[in-house]
């Protein structure tokens, strides 16, 4: 179903183009209305982060604008008090237009100014315009990948990197609380040497934690803003300190450090900033989906499984098997992770579509990075708090099999040699006996030697 306009009452409004109808009470004007009519193509709209964004650039180029004395202080005062409201929730559904668009975003700066201008104008004795005063100093072409940049630094900061961390914690807290459990390693998907739940943990948790340092690191690149190019990059038509002073009254609004691009041209031509944050969110998208399928795979069974662990039980997982219970929490935390590589595929064909001076897919770049780490943040919590947090461990079970795996052989070949070893390994695994009694009967080795040598807390390296 389309989104709809109720055009039972409707107005006419101009633009460059000639007439149109609008709807009555509706706070755009004629360019919304020509791209609503023109892109009825999805019901996907722009994030109120992505609003966000583009509704501070307004309010700080109308700051910046007046103090360089192109715009009246009445104005100023219109335009900033419009952009508070709309940024504390107000009109949001003002904002009607498709993600799918012109390629440069102009249709969503227009409904912004539009909207801004209406708002403005209706508490200003002065008419405030939508291009000559909300729209003062910027193009689309210089607007919209800020208000990428912006967007995605701020959600990043405020919403992805704290979810992350607390995943880290919990992981790492659940180590901890495992600690003196050790189980069969896997390599190859077959038994391996031994290692604790602390050390499978804690190195769930240093994918993790390697991921934040990255988003991180690409952050600074992130806050290298655009905004003052205009419609190519050479800042033509607006002030030549309004990228300056841009920059600064909006790190002094948001507590960010942004600053102005070091090229604007390649700023506005290419798409290559918002394509390595895309990299970075694909990157923690696969450490998620690993941590996610080795939980489902050690959560396997209850009895033909692996068993090892045991997740808590959140709703039934079949419509005909009425015991059996699934790690759903695990399955569409890897679903998020499908979908968000799937989204940096698509931004990888949208940054390519940088010709000459400008990108132009503008859009799907901010929709799909905007939903990504939305994604992303809310598989983090749902990870935490349905699942990892309530990890229980089958602790009988792992020692179990741990006495049967035959790798442990490994720590007596500097002893007996390779070839003796295979054969207790290869004895031990054709009779599914322990392996410690073979050991006795094949060497001359006592049981509290062979305990010793093959005690699974002695095989697991150094651990704090």
């Amino acid at each position: 179903m389309r989104h709809s306009q109720d055009q039972t009452a409707t107005r006419v409004e101009q633009d460059s183009m000639g007439n149109i109808n609008v709807p009555k009470d509706a706070l755009y004007g004629a360019q919304t209305q020509r791209a609503f009519d023109n892109f009825q193509i999805s019901q996907m709209r722009f994030s109120d982060a992505f609003y966000d964004a583009l509704i501070l650039i307004k309010k700080v180029a109308a700051l910046v604008n007046v103090d360089l004395g192109l715009l009246d202080e009445a104005r100023k005062n219109a335009i900033v008090s419009a952009c508070d409201r709309l940024l504390d929730g107000e009109h949001r559904d003002q904002f009607v237009l498709d993600v799918f668009q012109t390629g440069s975003g102009t249709s969503s700066n227009m409904n912004a100014n539009e909207v801004i201008a209406h708002l403005a104008s209706a508490q200003s004795s002065q008419d405030v315009h939508p291009n000559n005063h909300v729209n003062l100093g910027q193009s689309s072409n210089d607007v919209i990948p800020t208000a990428i940049r912006i967007a995605c630094a701020l959600e990043v900061e405020k919403t992805l990197l704290p979810s992350v961390q607390l995943l880290q914690a919990g992981l790492l807290d659940k180590g901890r609380e495992f600690k003196h459990v050790i189980r069969t390693g896997r390599t190859h998907l077959m038994d391996a040497m031994p290692l604790s739940f602390e050390q499978t943990f804690s190195a769930y948790a240093s994918q993790l934690e390697q991921n934040t340092e990255r988003m991180i690191e690409a952050l600074p690149r992130i806050c290298e803003l655009p905004q003052g190019g205009t419609a190519v990059g050479t800042g033509v038509n607006a002030h030549p300190e309004f990228a300056k002073r841009f920059c600064i009254k909006l790190s002094d609004m948001t507590g960010f450090h942004f600053v102005e691009t070091r090229n604007h041209v390649a700023a506005q031509g290419t798409a290559d900033v918002p394509l390595e944050l895309s990299g970075q969110l694909k990157a923690l998208a696969m450490s998620l989906y690993k941590i996610c399928n080795d939980i489902r795979w050690m959560n396997s069974g209850p009895n033909n499984g692996l068993g090892e662990i045991q997740l808590k039980a959140l709703q039934p997982g079949s419509s005909i098997m009425p015991a059996k219970v699934n790690p759903v929490i695990e399955e569409a935390v890897a679903m998020v992770c499908a979908h968000v590589v799937g989204l940096d595929a698509s931004n990888t064909m949208a940054a390519s579509s940088s010709q000459f001076e400008l990108n132009v897919m503008q859009p799907l770049l901010a929709h799909n990075l905007l939903q990504g780490i939305e994604l992303l943040s809310q598989g983090c919590e749902h990870l935490r708090e349905k699942s990892i947090q309530y990890i229980t461990v089958n602790e009988q079970k792992i020692a179990d099999d741990m006495a049967k795996n035959p790798i442990l052989v490994t720590a007596l070949n500097s002893i007996i040699g390779y070839d003796l070893a295979a054969k207790i390994a290869k004895e031990a695994l054709a009779n599914k006996r322990a392996l410690i009694e073979v050991a006795l009967e094949m060497t001359e080795l006592s049981r509290e030697e062979l305990e010793k040598i093959l005690d699974p807390n002695n095989l697991c390296g150094p651990q704090e």
